[in-house]
């Protein structure tokens, strides 16, 4: 059984396979993954992870990805699509606020492998939403697009609770201090916010002196405090280069670079290329969890 929308803002497919088939398919975005039945694992960028009824997945952007089905499984595939992020007010909805929280998804679940959902209670939620979208688009098509729209609202604010109660696994530290934990959340979620970014500020929020935050941070994190939030901010580069038609001033005002001259430096540097040879390319570079 196939059941393929590609109504805009999302693509679904529903599949029931005995055995495991590679899609030709590119995630531009993200991919939300719910087992409606079966058992198996999921293998990602060479790691695998058991599957049951009901897990939930999300698909980084990378080629690698597969599965080995013990049983039959009935999939159920949602992705959200970059096109949606380039057609401007098509539907009656905050493009920027939509395509912040996606870059927030996407930017952060390649540290969290495994089943994203880590409470059962938003395990239920996922897979009302879902059937409902699944019957919407059966039933009515591009008529419910305002209902739709809605129900991958909520889907949203779902992956990106469990994201923030998740632990980042680049954490080196085996007895995690939860304030890293805390303060990691806090750096990804205001990356936008150049002065909340500043040592002075990030003691002040989590109690320190400013003279141990950095020290802090680097012993945790096993990584400089400012080369973690350069690298942060140039992840929700690639995402704006490859999946949104933000223009370059547009991105280097957003994330507190101080003009287009100095993110694209600063991109080639970390990045290895510059942004029109990465546009070019069409892959991230530093999204990709490694293997």
């Amino acid at each position: 059984m196939e059941v393929l929308h590609t109504y805009k803002p999302f693509e679904i497919q529903e599949l029931e396979l005995t055995s495991w088939e590679q899609r030709p398919v590119k995630n531009n975005f993200f991919e939300l993954v719910l087992i409606k039945e079966g058992e198996g694992t999921q293998c990602i960028n060479y790691n695998e992870y058991p599957f049951k009824s009901g897990s939930i997945f999300l698909l980084p952007p990378l080629k690698c990805h597969s599965y080995t089905l013990i049983k039959p499984t009935k999939f159920v595939f949602l992705k959200f699509t970059d096109a949606f992020f380039k057609t401007t007010n098509r539907f009656a909805i905050d493009r920027n606020a939509w395509f912040k929280e996606a870059a927030y998804i996407l930017s952060n679940y390649n540290q969290l492998p495994g089943d994203i959902i880590k409470h059962e209670t938003d395990r239920q939620y996922l897979n009302s939403l879902i059937d409902m979208i699944l019957m919407e688009t059966r039933n009515y098509g591009e008529e419910s697009m305002s209902l739709i729209t809605s129900f991958l609202t909520s889907i949203m604010e779902i992956l990106i609770r469990n994201i923030k109660k998740s632990a980042f696994s680049n954490v080196s530290n085996n007895h995690q201090d939860e304030r890293i934990s805390a303060m990691l959340r806090y750096i990804n979620e205001h990356l936008d916010t150049p002065e909340r970014l500043k040592v002075d500020h990030l003691a002040d929020v989590f109690l320190m002196s400013p003279t141990y935050v950095s020290e802090f941070f680097k012993k945790q994190v096993n990584m400089p405090l400012r080369e973690y939030i350069i690298k942060a901010k140039l992840k929700l580069v690639e995402i704006r280069l490859l999946n949104s038609d933000f223009t370059l001033t547009e991105i280097a005002d957003d994330l507190g670079f101080t003009d287009v001259s100095h993110l694209s430096k600063t991109f080639k540097r970390y990045v290895g290329m510059s942004m029109k040879a990465f546009k070019s390319k069409g892959e991230y570079i530093l999204l990709k969890r490694p293997a």
